[in-house]
């Protein structure tokens, strides 16, 4: 593992426990990066942060009931988490930032940039969840996500069964088993089932299952976006089974200013699939984003 995990923060935030590691030039502009929902860590997802250090003061989180953020009760749903977001800037102090999210990291800081524009310098999307109306057999998995019992079967089947996890990771990557890094990245994420079945866990996020209603999304973003007022980059993999083209498009097309790339050769995970192209993607956004390092610190 790269150095920037190798010393960790532990926090207290919004009353739990929370992971942090930082990295890179502490007088440069600061940068967060959110992760995914399910079996994502800070760790497993961004092993492209490196990248960043040279220019930016990186900061990245373990969300709760993710990592080393445990363990939590109660339900961290949307509008927990974006007030768990507010706290966690104040406690790093940061009073401006810019937000790069991947997949529930990317619809969290969505909506956190919706909220607080006044503290978000800038803002990258990769993938992110809370986009649409109505998601494919939207009724069945509504439906799925409130029958008792299922989401902790399939924690306990995740811990206790790794090779699936293993499988479904290769399955959602393009280059399968040829990925860079790709057994440390499975590694993680089966100490991440583990760690949801020894905690008691559901599978999926309170941010994921309470996004869904029966017949539409009860979390969508899209009609909010015109007013969503900070630089903002729409990232896709051209072969994301997850989020659409059409989504973000509209997503690109509502928010002022913005714009999205499509990433070719890149599923949902783009930070594994094409770990340099959005590096450089983001680097040069970035650039062109953010104000000189000098005055983006004392801002």
């Amino acid at each position: 593992m790269t150095g920037i995990f190798d010393t960790p923060t532990d926090l207290t935030v919004a009353g739990g426990p929370v992971r942090l590691y930082r990295g890179g030039t502490v007088d440069g502009p600061p940068l967060l990066l959110l992760h995914g929902a399910m079996l994502d860590t800070a760790a497993g997802v961004w092993r492209l942060a490196p990248a960043l250090e040279a220019d930016y003061h990186v900061h990245l989180v373990d969300l709760p009931r993710h990592g080393g953020s445990r363990p939590w009760h109660g339900t961290l749903d949307d509008v927990f988490l974006r007030r768990f977001l507010d706290e966690l800037l104040d406690a790093l102090g940061l009073p401006r930032v810019a937000l790069l999210g991947l997949s529930m990291g990317g619809g969290l800081a969505v909506g956190y940039a919706l909220d607080h524009p006044e503290r978000v310098s800038a803002l990258v999307a990769v993938g992110p969840g809370g986009i649409g109306a109505r998601r494919p057999a939207q009724f069945l998995t509504w439906l799925t996500l409130r029958t008792p019992g299922v989401l902790r079967l399939i924690t306990w089947y995740l811990a206790r069964f790794p090779r699936s996890v293993r499988t479904s990771m290769l399955h959602h990557l393009v280059a399968g088993a040829s990925t860079p890094d790709v057994d440390t990245f499975v590694e993680l994420a089966v100490e991440e089932a583990r760690a949801k079945h020894e905690h008691g866990e559901r599978a999926l996020d309170d941010w994921q299952i309470h996004a869904y209603g029966p017949f539409s999304m009860r979390l969508d973003l899209l009609p909010e976006l015109p007013r969503l007022s900070v630089p903002t980059l729409w990232v896709r993999g051209d072969r994301d089974p997850l989020v659409g083209h059409t989504e973000l498009s509209a997503a690109a097309a509502a928010a002022p200013g913005s714009r999205l790339v499509t990433i070719p050769d890149a599923g949902h995970l783009v930070t594994h699939d094409r770990p340099a192209e959005f590096a450089e993607l983001a680097r040069d956004f970035l650039a062109s984003a953010l104000t000189p390092p000098g005055d983006a610190a004392g801002s």
